[in-house]
């Protein structure tokens, strides 16, 4: 039976029980990048959060259909294209490539289908005809609009009346518009940009209309979660509901839309139009792809976000205590099996209540930082034992720790974190020769604190540090990793 699984949507501001559209299944779309640049850490959110959800709803026993887009025909893309004189879609498919590089090491489960502005022209050009013949929209010498006074609904995502949003928005001056606020469904062609046949004209879409159509398409309305970052609520998600719900003459479009937090510097936003953004391949060239996922999803996924390098150091050094139960978990396992003790009937009570606290956590709107508390209580309840095995010679009992190391595992599993810990590969270069002489040196190091020459294996190790290398000292013997 699954468990009560509660979601705080953004149209409600409420947190309500989750009930899925289809029993068994759920159905998600995201909001993907424009691919202009690199990812930014900005971006890397909201990826991470939808992952660890994905996981999470996985878990409880649903089929998960996820699709996210790619914005590829953009001003953003078509400026970059023209300052490099290359074509546009050289631009897209540059940086969707980056995207994945960056991602893929961040441990995030690919989509289902990742679909494109540039592939679908023929479902948007069909959605905005259609918002022509029932009423919602207007073309104007090539352009189209859609004519937002004509969905009584508008507004209530953001929860502003039309009035407030003329006020707040940065609203393209076109005097031919029937209201200030209509945006744009399709653009008429201009030089130099890519262009395609339609009804009204050469042109290309607005950028709203690309994720009605193609949620449309693969998931059908409703579906069951809509997410993105929280700059998106106005105007994009507010004009996807319009758009969509006015094509179908019925709604909702989605039953429940899920917004993350930004991630600021010094409490700004962190975005490229400010220039205050870190690239995650950047990122990665100084912390590992779990610390920088770990700190992603450190804090709830609603609540802002402060990025610093005392945030990322506390990380690592966090994961590497996670990392150490772990590695003092395989090792138990590998003891001779004693039966079942006191010790290890209360080792596994303590894994199954911080399961419980683990899984109330998260199915309590997705709150990794209590779910990450939990895992942490059963890391400490790991490392006591182990001590009391290797010190004070109490007998390992392998049914116990078999499940322990299940549940543990789970946990860092639905997080997306230390699968190389799990696998005994954390630590390990590519190069097997590295690897070797790591091997030797450990050895020598060995032999130094055998013949209580510790001042010389200090100093070993200290030498390594500075080039980047920690050594672990451990009742199971010496470990090394970068």
């Amino acid at each position: 039976m699954m468990r009560e699984l509660t979601v705080y949507n953004t149209l409600s501001r409420k947190k309500e029980a989750f009930k899925p559209v289809t029993p068994g299944q759920v159905k998600m779309y995201v909001c993907g990048i424009t691919p202009y640049n690199h990812s930014h850490m900005g971006n890397a959110r909201p990826f991470v959060t939808w992952d660890v959800i994905k996981r999470y709803l996985k878990h409880l026993g649903y089929a998960v259909t996820h699709i996210q887009n790619f914005t590829d025909v953009d001003d953003k893309i078509i400026n970059a294209a023209n300052g490099e004189e290359v074509s546009w879609d050289t631009i897209a498919n540059r940086y969707i490539a980056s995207y994945f590089e960056v991602m893929d090491k961040l441990h995030i489960q690919r989509a289902d289908k990742y679909p494109r502005v540039s592939e679908h022209m023929d479902d948007i050009i069909a959605m905005i005809s259609k918002l022509i013949e029932n009423g919602h929209a207007y073309e104007l010498d090539g352009d189209v609009y859609y004519r937002v006074q004509s969905f009584e609904h508008y507004g209530e995502l953001s929860h502003r009346s039309l009035d407030d949003m003329m006020a707040g928005a940065r609203i393209e001056v076109d005097d031919r518009k029937e209201n200030p606020m209509d945006f744009a469904l399709w653009k008429a062609a201009k030089p130099s940009e890519p262009s395609w046949d339609s009804p009204w004209g050469k042109g290309r879409p607005g950028w709203h209309i690309e994720c009605s159509a193609m949620s449309l398409k693969y998931l059908g309305e409703p579906f069951d979660f809509h997410g993105g970052g929280s700059d998106l609520i106005f105007p994009h998600h507010e004009n996807e509901i319009a758009q969509t719900e006015a094509c179908c003459n019925h709604g909702p479009m989605v039953n429940y839309w899920v917004h993350n937090g930004f991630i600021t510097i010094d409490s700004e936003k962190m975005s490229k139009s400010l220039n205050n953004f870190f690239l995650v391949k950047d990122v990665l060239e100084h912390y590992s792809p779990d610390a920088l996922r770990y700190f992603l999803i450190s804090n709830h996924y609603r609540s802002p976000l402060d990025f610093s390098d005392e945030r990322l150091t506390e990380m690592t050094r966090s994961l590497e205590r996670l990392g150490t139960a772990i590695d003092n978990t395989l090792w138990l396992l590998e003891q001779p099996s004693g039966g079942k003790s006191e010790l290890s009937a209360a080792l596994l009570a303590d894994a199954q209540r911080t399961m419980e606290d683990f899984e109330t956590a998260m199915c309590d709107d997705f709150n990794t930082a209590l779910a990450s508390a939990a895992m942490f209580e059963l890391a400490k309840k790991v490392n006591i034992y182990t001590s009391e095995v290797s010190t004070n010679g109490v007998p390992a009992d392998s049914a116990v720790l078999s499940e322990v190391k299940r549940i543990f595992k789970t946990m860092t599993d639905i997080l997306g974190v230390l699968e190389d810990r799990w696998n005994g590969t954390a630590g390990k270069a590519d190069d097997k020769d590295y690897a070797a002489l790591m091997d030797v040196i450990l050895e020598l190091r060995q032999e130094c604190r055998a013949q209580k020459q510790y001042a010389l294996a200090d100093a070993i190790r200290d030498k390594l540090s500075d080039l980047g290398i920690t050594i672990e000292d451990s009742p199971q013997g010496a470990r090394w990793k970068k």
